[in-house]
Formats: C-alpha cells, structure tokens, sequence
C-alpha cells in the first residue's frame, strides 16, 4: 500500500427496505401461506358443502349420547 488516502476503502449506510417494523412485510404472502395465500384464500372460500338428498340417505344414523359413552369405555377398558 501506497498510504495514499486515496486507497482507502469508503463505505456507505443504505436504506432498509422495510416500510414499517414487522418482518413480515418484507415477505412475498402467497408463497409464506396465510390467509391471502395462493393455496387458500380464506376470503374466497365456497360455502359449506351440502350432500344431496340420495347421499344423506345413505349415511348411518348418528349414535346417541348413550352408545357413544359405552363405546369410550369399552375402547379406554
């Protein structure tokens, strides 16, 4: 090295590209998940399905309070 001033290395400070204090911000949504993300838009959801008629009939009838208590404990004996 010379001693020149010259030679010397100058570093700068830039600017952050955080608009606001919340890492979050700094990160693309649709690719981290959430509720505005490309794999499930909560905001743009379907209503709930409802199965038609033939299928509901088809379905076996819900067990009472009672067979479901002699189930778990048969299940936790």
């Amino acid at each position: 090295m010379s001693g020149n001033k010259n030679d010397e290395q100058s570093f700068n400070i830039l600017p952050h590209p955080a608009k606001t204090n919340n890492p979050a911000d700094l990160q693309d949504p649709a690719q981290h998940g959430g509720l505005q993300s490309a794999s499930a838009n909560a905001y743009n959801a379907k209503g709930p399905h409802v199965p038609s008629k033939e299928v509901a009939e088809g379905l076996e009838k819900p067990k009472s309070r009672d067979e479901l208590k002699a189930e778990a404990a048969k299940l936790n004996s």
